[in-house]
């Protein structure tokens, strides 16, 4: 039964975040937990009358605690670059390279000797988790580049066949003995499919990706597969599959439909879910 495209593009996703797309917790706590020694000793000067005096005396007897001090910035580095009307300093935190009065001046000039001296938060340990919940929050963009990668995955490994990820052409000509010139210009090109999954019959290049918004990037990879489908046609034991979704398909349906009318295995999340790979892979 041949598939009508304006039926397919209905089946798109707006979205694929997973639960664990938001925050990782797992990581916050273990950054959180790296540091949960010098953070406590740092925790002795909440609510300090005379905070300058206590800070010293930290510092001279656990100048480890100095380490603790770039997380409360939300900054990740040991190095800190200031500069005011009185210089420019680098300060380093993983080894006490500066004098106590030049820490101090940092601490009093950032607001951390405010923050800690008035009672503007009771636990230091948890000021630290909610600061790395707020950097974790930054690494949404890199965890949503591997979500639809992850998914297909998935979905490749309910099939029980023998695959690969990011196998390069030559790879695959090698292990296999099948030539993919046309699709490498005769080898001038260097091409990597996503996955490669093997089965007694034949070898599947898989490409794979996820567009939430339009843009030029999804008519140059829509013509660049519609290519890569036309010319691997003829290649005896090989298919090549492409696997995408997202919104972004909306407003650039025309080269997404140029090549759904000559590549036969593009699918979608809802054709994977239905069972396309089990019925493609068997």
């Amino acid at each position: 039964m041949s598939r009508i495209f304006s039926d397919w593009l209905k089946t798109f996703r707006n979205s694929i975040n997973s639960y664990s797309y938001y925050i990782d917790f797992k990581k916050v706590y273990r950054q959180a937990e790296n540091i949960k020694l010098e953070i406590n000793l740092l925790n002795s000067l909440v609510g300090s009358r005379e905070i300058e005096e206590d800070f010293e005396k930290l510092l001279r007897k656990y100048p480890e605690c100095l380490k603790a001090i770039p997380f409360l910035l939300a900054v990740r580095q040991n190095k800190i670059f200031c500069q005011d009307e009185k210089g420019a300093t680098s300060f380093r935190f993983d080894q006490e390279t500066q004098s106590i009065q030049q820490y101090k001046y940092f601490m009093k000039k950032t607001g951390l000797f405010d923050l800690l001296q008035n009672h503007i938060i009771s636990s230091l340990y948890d000021y630290v988790t909610g600061v790395e919940v707020g950097l974790d929050s930054n690494g949404r963009k890199n965890r949503g580049g591997h979500q639809m990668e992850d998914l297909v995955e998935s979905y490749i490994k309910k099939t029980g066949h023998e695959y690969y990820k990011e196998m390069e052409l030559k790879a695959i000509e090698e292990k296999w003995k099948i030539s993919l010139s046309s699709i490498s210009a005769d080898g001038t090109t260097t091409k990597r499919f996503d996955f490669v999954v093997k089965t007694p019959e034949k070898t599947f290049g898989i490409e794979t990706n996820f567009y939430a918004s339009a843009g030029s990037k999804l008519n140059e990879t829509a013509r660049s597969y519609k290519m890569i489908a036309q010319e691997s046609k003829n290649i005896e034991g090989f298919s090549f599959v492409w696997v995408t979704d997202g919104a972004g398909w909306f407003k650039a349906r025309h080269n997404l439909e140029e090549t759904f009318n000559v590549l036969e295995n593009l699918y979608n999340i809802k054709d994977m879910e239905d069972g396309a790979f089990k019925k493609l892979f068997s």
